[in-house]
């Protein structure tokens, strides 16, 4: 298998070069953690156009009122991911130290327990989607039309969920095994595999918001039976052999190794519904504002999508290497990799912030034409406001990685109810409800990021993720 060039891969690992030369971080600590980022912020930025792209096609093909039935629906679209991408946080944690250790049953355990824990909490979840997709979509607009064409993709996605979850732990446990060239080629393909598919389906045979949703929920399919199949056989065609192989006909259910996953993952679960919860009050506060402000929140928000996806590499890399280290029982060579991460996930993040700032309003003009004139000066402020959060995000994102690795993941949570419930929802109100205005949205922004920036490294400072990692390493009992 030939592994070309990547320009991502090229950017990160020449950042992380400066670093070394300067000596702020280990060159082959910069080399490890680059190997593992770079796919997953390809991953990401494949995720974040295609959904650009999706809600393009179905804006030029329906109109905008599909547009505000999928964003309505969305929301709920994104609990699959928060509890597919919050249970795998178990995942990793215990794949990668079981890697680090040798421990191949153990972590054969611990791949089967999670695909069981995910459908277990994904299918009732589906059924709900499935039944009350109206009520559901009804909770947040009046309008007919909207609640129709929303309900309708909410229903069709609700076949999706349990696969959403399943590919979220199918690309951890690769991850946790040092290897994110895999996940990056099979969800990357996935993107594409959706936007081939939603465009077949919108444009081709003119189903417009139903033809989206069977494309995202085809693609999901495609990419949980890909990892399956890889797992199984221990390689993929055009990939080669892959670092984990697992019994499909072994145990699915060991006590100690779900209740394991689920003491790890239930925090990381409610971390990532933070922002699927507060979805429902911003967006409420952002149309106090008006139809303009609402636009340009929607268009920051997309770009700050794709800046973010630097934090995607950086946390799972950390996870990953942090873990390994851990499964070892070094100690010290886990904090020293996850030290180094959070330096070169800062750099990153800070050369990300400058480029996006600099061209930020021919960005923005990407997104609306002449008719966008009211909205585009706002959204280049948010974006600015963006730039400036960028910063704490790479703390905060890199600081995430060693918690999570060691099974430390209530503080991650906490902050991230504190940052998003705590003060930027309330200093966006602020903003709608006194002479604030504006201001409060841009500073909301920031809040965001930088109050859980600062939890998660004041936690990390402590050293007591270590101790915490040593009762869920390979042949820890329950005990211990």
């Amino acid at each position: 298998m030939v592994r070309f060039p990547n320009p991502v891969r090229l950017l990160v690992l020449a950042v992380g070069r400066v670093l070394a030369r300067a000596g702020l971080v280990s060159p082959e600590r910069v080399r490890r953690t680059t190997d593992l980022a770079w796919p997953r912020i390809v991953t990401g930025l494949a995720r974040m156009s295609k959904n650009a792209v999706d809600v393009a096609m179905v804006g030029s093909a329906v109109g905008p009122v599909a547009i505000a039935g999928i964003g309505f629906a969305s929301p709920y679209w994104g609990v699959a991911f928060s509890l597919g991408g919050g249970l795998a946080g178990g995942t990793i944690a215990l794949v990668s130290q079981r890697f680090g250790a040798g421990a191949d049953d153990e972590l054969a355990l611990a791949v089967r327990g999670s695909a069981l824990v995910v459908l277990a909490v994904s299918l009732p979840v589906a059924a709900a989607f499935w039944l009350f997709p109206t009520r559901l979509v009804a909770v947040m607009t009046d309008d007919p039309r909207t609640i129709e064409l929303g309900a309708t993709y909410l229903r069709i996605l609700a076949v999706g969920v349990p696969f959403a979850g399943l590919n979220l732990v199918g690309s951890r446990i690769y991850i946790g095994a040092d290897d994110s060239w895999t996940p990056m080629i099979v969800r990357g393909g996935g993107a594409i595999a959706n936007i081939v598919l939603s465009g077949v389906l919108i444009f081709g045979l003119g189903l417009g918001v139903t033809g989206a949703a069977v494309g995202t929920v085809l693609s999901n399919v495609l990419v949980t039976g890909t990892f399956a199949a890889g797992l199984v056989a221990g390689r993929l065609p055009g990939i080669g052999d892959l670092p984990v192989r697992v019994n499909p006909a072994g145990t699915y259910y060991d006590r100690e190794t779900i209740a394991d996953l689920v003491r790890i993952g239930l925090p990381v679960v409610g971390r990532n519904g933070v922002w699927t919860v507060a979805k429902f009050p911003m967006l409420a506060i952002v149309g106090l504002f008006g139809p303009s402000v609402v636009a340009a929140y929607v268009i920051a928000r997309r770009i700050w999508g794709l800046m973010n996806t630097p934090g995607w590499g950086f946390g799972l890399a950390a996870s990953s290497l942090v873990g390994q280290e851990l499964g070892e029982g070094d100690e010290r060579g886990a904090e020293a990799y996850a030290y180094d991460i959070i330096a070169f996930s800062v750099a990153t993040y800070v050369v990300a912030a400058v480029l996006v700032g600099l061209f930020a309003e021919p960005i923005v003009g990407l997104f609306v034409g002449e008719s966008g004139d009211a909205t585009i000066p706002v959204a280049v402020e948010l974006v600015y406001a963006a730039c400036v959060a960028a910063v704490a995000q790479g703390v905060k994102s890199a600081t995430a990685g060693p918690l999570d690795a060691s099974g430390d993941t209530r503080w991650t949570f906490y902050s991230q109810v504190v940052g998003m419930f705590g003060v930027a929802i309330p200093v966006a109100y602020l903003g709608a409800a006194t002479s604030l205005g504006l201001t409060g949205l841009y500073l909301s922004f920031v809040a965001e990021t930088t109050v859980p920036a600062l939890v998660n490294y004041h936690r990390f400072s402590t050293g007591k993720w270590k101790a915490i990692s040593r009762e869920f390493r390979p042949g820890a009992s329950a005990d211990d």
